[in-house]
């Protein structure tokens, strides 16, 4: 039996910092928002001021949207246990870090369900979590990066241009198409490089001293320090070919700065700064 969904209808499952403010975005545009959470006290306090109602089984075949915004296993298995209620022609997202993993198994449950699957990743957050420091315009102005599903080109022409659609109460700035594996390729470098070096940095015995001595250098650095260790551990190792090989080349690199200090070689201290000052200006094109 067909199923049919309700217009402007969005079922999100998790309401951490992403869940969260995909709902208050969708609340704030008035759109019908429906929610679950492994945590019901938390579902329970959305439904206070944000959703309509927890995301059942009854609500799920009722959803034009349904946003995954869990960690990538919880994502795929949620959508294989509820793939069967899914609406007739509902767009499914998820809202995780990795694509190649996710992106696989569950184009193969949509196909399978008659429902359209397709990879996001909004480039937006904070190094808060949580759904008490989610808000409504989260994504405002933010990149989205999307990984469209392997369909016909016009059906796939089709897909996007409605996502983007049923997007809009978020605000995204841009879209970006890729490829599961280059989207895993570029965030490897651009976002889990990032945490994992802040991270280490603050690992100093020096950091514990730091009031007084720092200022924005420190602030800059040391932002995503911060984080979810549970999540993050499960995106990296999801990543792992990638990620290891940008730290790789990392170490690389420090190490050459380190060999020139300790060898006191001042021209190839200052050929290894211009060269990442060169290199930084021509990433940013100027």
């Amino acid at each position: 039996m067909a199923r049919s969904f309700v217009e402007k209808r969005i079922g999100i499952v998790g309401l951490g910092l992403i869940g969260g403010s995909f709902a208050r975005a969708y609340a704030a545009a008035g759109w019908d928002v429906y929610a679950s959470n492994r945590t019901r006290s938390t579902v329970e306090l959305a439904m206070i001021e944000t959703i309509k109602g927890e995301l059942t089984d009854e609500i799920i075949p009722t959803c034009e949207l349904i946003i995954l915004s869990g960690y990538p296993q919880f994502n795929i298995d949620w959508l294989r246990e509820k793939a069967p209620l899914v609406a007739d022609g509902a767009i499914v997202i998820d809202a995780g870090g990795v694509k190649r993993a996710v992106v696989e198994a569950c184009d193969e449950i949509a196909r399978d369900h008659g429902f359209v699957f397709v990879g996001c990743h909004p480039m937006a957050g904070t190094q808060y979590s949580g759904f008490a420091h989610s808000r409504a315009n989260m994504f405002k102005g933010a990149p989205m990066v999307v990984v469209p599903p392997e369909i016909d080109d016009f059906e796939r022409l089709a897909v996007l241009e409605r996502l983007k659609a049923l997007l809009e109460p978020c605000g995204f700035g841009s879209f970006t198409l890729a490829s599961a594996e280059n989207h895993d390729r570029m965030i490897a470098y651009t976002s889990q490089l990032a945490h994992v070096v802040s991270n280490a940095y603050v690992k100093s015995p020096t950091a514990q001293e730091h009031k007084g001595f720092s200022a924005g250098s420190y602030k800059d650095l040391t932002r995503v320090a911060r984080l979810n260790a549970t999540m993050w551990a499960e995106l990296f190792l999801e990543n792992g070919d990638f990620l290891s090989a940008e730290i790789g080349g990392l170490i690389e690199s420090l190490q050459a700065y380190k060999d020139a200090i300790d060898a006191g070689d001042e021209e190839r201290l200052r050929e290894l700064l211009a060269e990442g000052d060169r290199l930084k200006r021509a990433a940013e094109g100027r």
